[in-house]
């Protein structure tokens, strides 16, 4: 049995020989551990140092392509190498490597295809007070979007079959934290959480540039992933409270018109009008989206078909 340790790099000359040192190079129940370096179009001279630090294989990007684009080219790499359990960890030797063995026993046991390192979110020490509850709040809204019990959602330390790699698309250029968990309950795959460690940071994460800002985009790929799975519920929800609103407004004036007084309320008229028409467009809208999913669906499907003859 073949295991990658992925790592998508971004300008980590520095922080990258620590990282490859710690990672395991044997692991009971493993036959081969190989590491593969995606080098996301860096300034540096990360891929040579990666090759100098005995990584087996290294992806070069030709320009920046963002952490997204970088995780799918690994996955798409991985597959072509064979790999039977792809691992994915972060190159400032965030994760503590040693855990990798504890990580992937559930895939090893038969109990999950998807594996998530949890590293306690809500009371990471280096971690402050707002980004813990933010954290725990964004776990809990992928848990429900997915249909799965995932306390550390935003964790990149993960494990995964083959089986699983092969089935996962990632749409967005931001992270694929959230919207391949997601994916994954909407496909019915079994994911697993395990209590990781982790190591003090060595820089401010690349990827948030503030608070707000990943907070906007983390929010627009949890609504958009959700919605590309659920799109009846979703629109369908938005058009029946439209509806309703439409129709309580219409009450309304139909109770002020009886009464005498409707001709000082003719705007609840208009805007119940507006909300009404509205509401069924959002409906008519949600038919739509759910048939372009369920096309989606083929196209996933023969999308893994074509990536199935490399195994």
């Amino acid at each position: 049995m073949k295991l990658i340790i992925q790592i998508p790099c971004y300008n980590e000359a520095t922080t990258l020989p620590e990282t490859l040192k710690s990672l395991p190079r044997h692991i009971d129940g493993i036959d081969q551990v190989e590491i593969l370096i995606i080098d996301d179009g860096s300034q540096d001279n990360t891929s040579e140092i990666a090759h100098l630090n005995g990584a087996d294989h290294i992806v070069r990007l030709r320009k920046n392509q963002g952490l997204a684009n970088a995780f799918r080219a690994g996955l798409d790499a991985c597959i072509r190498l064979g790999a039977d359990i792809i691992v994915n960890t972060d190159a400032d030797n965030q994760y503590e490597a040693q855990d990798i063995p504890k990580l992937i026993q559930p895939i090893l046991q038969g109990n999950a295809e998807l594996v998530i390192g949890d590293r306690g979110v809500a009371t990471e020490e280096a971690f402050t007070p707002l980004k813990r509850k933010l954290q725990t709040l964004g776990s809990y809204v992928v848990s429900k979007a997915s249909g799965l019990d995932i306390p550390d959602a935003t964790s990149g330390f993960r494990a995964m079959t083959r089986e699983t790699a092969l089935h996962t698309n990632i749409l967005s250029n931001y992270s694929y934290t959230l919207e391949t968990l997601i994916q994954a309950g909407n496909h019915n795959i079994s994911v697993a959480s395990v209590p990781i460690r982790t190591n003090p940071p060595r820089r401010p994460s690349r990827l948030m540039h503030g608070m707000w800002d990943y907070l906007i985009r983390s929010s627009i790929t949890i609504i958009r992933a959700y919605a590309m799975y659920r799109a009846i519920r979703v629109f369908f929800t938005i058009g029946l409270i439209m509806l309703t609103a439409g129709f309580a407004l219409g009450v309304r004036y139909m109770v002020f018109f009886f009464q005498g007084q409707g001709g000082g309320h003719v705007q609840s008229v208009i805007i119940s009008a507006v909300l009404i028409i509205v509401g069924f467009q959002t409906m008519l809208n949600g038919l739509i989206a759910d048939l372009i999913a369920s096309n989606r669906k083929m196209l996933e499907e023969i999308a893994y078909k074509a990536k199935y003859p490399i195994l």
